[in-house]
């Protein structure tokens, strides 16, 4: 195999994943961000390595579910109605995404990305300074009763198809197994050996760090432009200078829209706007990561404290963190967790990149030499290193029939 020259644009996952598995094929490679490494969602996501999260957003009922909840101002979806005339195309093709056979179809493209993921993690930072991050742990749903979990069986079927087998636990013996889990949580269902990044900011500066003493190049820059001859990148033109190459992996995130304009593809991606609080000197951790289904947030114990993730809120990529959604994240920790006390509080708003199918895009747009590796949603951390095995695969000349439901060229 021939070592190419590489640039990997976005220093998140994904974009570090990428550069560290195309290093170590031996190709020369540079990782360029505008901010720095995991600035954006990969900063300030839930640290879950939710290889179980095979249940797309869409999916049968999803139509009337979401517009229920977004005439509640206690729903964990919002939008920024500012930006509905924009959003409308991809909401028509999310809705064309949700009957039961399209469902299934993408919860079993999800399960071949997330598989794995944390043995992933650890060939991807086995031996490195980044490994220390990574933790093995169950995962635990909380749920109000059993019926609240009867009710959610349509997603448990397509986890169960995936080879998730929950354990239901009940009553009073809920607290026995996670006892910062209150009276208002009478069900919990949990999933044995699982994992989760206990600092995922850390986790991605060590990633970089990696990259760097394994011989690859880390630049803080922005792409402004590309060059193409015959229709073939050439030089990535950035706003430092041009950088050379003869192939790229574009893993800019949300911002990938704007960038893979520039090689003529229409993305239909959009920002899910997301949201964590973390308390800091919590007086309170779990036992393992969870999720709460009444409010739809996760719960993740972190070496700097305990975050609280979740909400999403259809809009822009204005950078002003949206108060309705922070402020119902706040009251649903307060409600599950009354006897939370903290030091202080941090609030983070980040942009995850979605497309109407729930699935990432990943592969060569067109025959430019450009690789999509973008647009994972709720997953980008739990399918990164997967992602970037993938696209080393794929510079190095291999072919991946597993790849067909990701195709970076499948919207046109």
């Amino acid at each position: 195999m021939r070592a190419q020259q590489i640039i990997v644009i976005g220093a998140g996952i994904c974009g570090l994943s990428s550069a560290i598995w195309l290093r170590r094929a031996g190709h020369d490679v540079t990782l360029i961000d505008k901010d720095g490494p995991g600035a954006g969602a990969s900063y300030g996501n839930a640290g879950l390595l939710a290889e179980w999260a095979v249940v797309p957003v869409s999916g049968p009922g999803i139509g009337w579910t979401g517009l229920k909840y977004l005439l509640s101002r206690d729903a964990p979806l919002s939008i920024q109605w500012s930006q509905l005339p924009r959003l409308v195309p991809w909401l028509a093709e999310f809705l064309r995404n949700s009957s039961d056979t399209r469902t299934r179809g993408i919860s079993a493209a999800l399960s071949q990305l997330l598989h794995g993921s944390v043995d992933q993690h650890r060939a991807l930072a086995r031996g490195t300074r980044a490994e220390r991050w990574i933790a093995s742990s169950d995962f635990g749903w909380a749920y109000a009763d059993r019926a609240a979990y009867d009710k959610d069986a349509y997603g448990w079927a397509l986890r169960r198809a995936a080879g998730y087998t929950p354990e239901v636990i009940e009553g009073a013996a809920v607290r026995e197994v996670e006892p910062m889990l209150g009276t208002a949580t009478g069900c919990l269902v949990r999933l044995r050996g699982h994992g989760h990044v206990t600092n995922p900011g850390a986790y991605m500066a060590d990633l970089a760090k990696v990259l760097e003493e394994e011989g690859g190049t880390y630049r803080r820059a922005e792409m402004r432009d590309v060059t193409l001859e015959d229709g073939r990148i050439t030089e990535i033109v950035t706003d430092q200078g041009p950088l050379p190459c003869d192939a790229a992996v574009l893993a800019a995130g949300i911002w990938s829209e704007g960038l893979a304009r520039k090689l003529g593809l229409k993305v239909p991606l959009v920002a899910e706007r997301g949201f964590h609080l973390e308390f800091k000197n919590p007086s309170q951790m779990p036992r393992m990561p969870l999720m709460m289904t009444s409010g739809k947030f996760a719960v993740n114990p972190m070496a700097q404290g305990l975050r609280c993730a979740g909400m999403v809120e259809l809009g822009g990529t204005a950078p002003a963190i949206s108060r309705g959604p922070i402020e119902l994240l706040r009251r649903n920790v307060a409600k599950m967790f009354p006897a939370l006390e903290y030091e202080s509080v941090e609030e983070w708003m980040g942009f995850r990149p979605s497309t109407p199918d729930s699935l990432p895009m990943i592969g060569q747009i067109g025959a430019s030499g450009v690789y999509a590796a973008f647009g994972h949603q709720h997953v980008g951390l739990t399918g990164g290193p997967k992602t970037g095995r993938w696209i080393a695969g794929l510079i190095g000349g291999g072919g991946n029939a597993e790849l067909e439901a990701f195709g970076a060229n499948r919207f046109g």
